[in-house]
């Protein structure tokens, strides 16, 4: 199972949202290269990076930043945040990301992240960010009526890489992962399923990897780290494990 620590950017900034909200923005530090660099000596191999103001403005707007973590992090970075269509699939990937996420383009548009799968074979990732089991959109600012495991379904034939689910009422919070929300969908889907929001310590991680052959693939950690509440070295062992 994968740990992808998480650098979250605001207004080149690395932060943390509560439950996604612009306004609740904790600032951890203005050096989002340097905070690659740390979680790699940890031992980190992946990485998950979120433009958050390009999840709201629907392009990408703290493209610097994620230049400089991907030429500073020697291992694999995992990008979101305002991806929606194929010049911009596009340009990441010539940047050298490893693969990319895709939420509110995989509600409105499902058929084009469809087509990007095929594309770039194990390069493309779902997300299916929920609140109350419908899933939100437009950086979480907008929440349809399409529940969590119909829009997952729609991708199953699709050679996407992997769902990315996150609790948004958790993400953030420090209350522990959803385990049983995460499990219920990584059972009822082929395609392999990562963990994310409110993420408290070791013992999440553990609990996700007694599930691993349900089909977890990895989670996602953020505030946790950033306050010491979670070793990331310890977390990757034991991930390791699964």
């Amino acid at each position: 199972m994968i740990v992808f620590p998480a650098i979250d950017l605001k207004g080149g900034q690395v932060v943390r949202l509560a439950e996604g909200d612009m306004n609740r923005a904790t600032i951890y530090g203005d050096n989002p290269a340097a905070q690659a660099l740390i979680f790699a000596e940890a031992g980190a191999q992946h990485l998950h990076v979120v433009d958050l103001d390009g999840s709201f403005a629907g392009r990408a707007e703290n493209r610097e930043a994620v230049e400089a973590i991907v030429e500073a992090f020697p291992g694999y970075v995992q990008l979101g945040g305002g991806i929606r269509n194929r010049e911009a699939v596009e340009g990441w990937f010539d940047l050298g990301v490893a693969r990319v996420v895709m939420g509110s383009a995989a509600l409105k548009d499902p058929e084009f992240v469809k087509d990007m799968a095929r594309e770039f074979p194990g390069g493309i990732v779902v997300a299916v960010d929920a609140r109350d089991g419908m899933v939100a959109t437009e950086g979480w600012a907008d929440v349809s009526d399409v529940p969590v495991v119909d829009l997952a379904r729609r991708f199953e034939d699709a050679g996407v890489a992997s769902l990315l689910f996150t609790d948004i009422g958790r993400d953030g919070l420090l209350k522990g992962v959803n385990i049983e929300a995460t499990v219920d969908l990584a059972r009822r889907v082929d395609i392999p399923v990562i963990a994310s929001g409110g993420v408290k310590g070791l013992d999440d991680i553990r609990l996700l990897t007694i599930h691993a052959d349900d089909g977890i693939e990895g989670v996602i950690t953020g505030r946790a780290l950033y306050e010491g509440r979670l070793d990331l070295a310890a977390a990757i062992q034991m991930a390791g494990r699964a």
